[in-house]
């Protein structure tokens, strides 16, 4: 099975997309930004939720979603990136090493992807600047969703 839990920050507000950018964009847009895991794993998947909310979630500033769609419908895109496989990712690492630590943890981790999201709001956004300032070909992966 494949579990996919969105972390979204509690008292976060949008922000502006410039300190995003190396170049200033034409007009005004904002953006939040949110972190994905997506496991694939078999076993119980009540005890997967458990151990995220254990060890990925701060319960006072954030909270747990579901991280098949994104948490922020409204938003004119989303950009989508990760590590490529193979790519040191140390927080993936950090995760998995606490995990074989543990003693019958009730499910079987068969593999963790990190993603990061950026939802960009605001009308006629393009994506190419973000694109171009946060994604590096050598190292990451990602992925644009426009609004339907």
């Amino acid at each position: 099975m494949t579990q996919a839990f969105e972390i979204v920050g509690k008292f976060e507000q949008p922000s502006d997309c410039q300190k995003l950018l190396y170049a200033p964009l034409a007009q005004s847009l904002t953006y939040r930004q949110t972190q994905v895991y997506q496991v694939e794993f078999e076993g119980d998947a009540k005890a997967l939720e458990a151990f995220v909310r254990q060890v990925l979630l701060d319960p006072i500033t954030q909270e747990l979603r579901d991280g098949s769609s994104s948490a922020f419908a409204e938003a004119a895109f989303v950009l989508e990136y990760g590590m490529k496989a193979g790519a040191l990712d140390l927080e993936k690492e950090t995760i998995l090493g606490y995990y074989r630590g543990l003693k019958n943890p009730g499910f079987e981790i068969k593999r963790l992807t990190l993603r990061t999201r950026i939802h960009v709001f605001g009308s006629n956004a393009s994506e190419a600047p973000f694109v171009r300032d946060i994604c590096n070909a050598a190292v990451h992966t990602w992925d644009v969703r426009r609004a339907a």
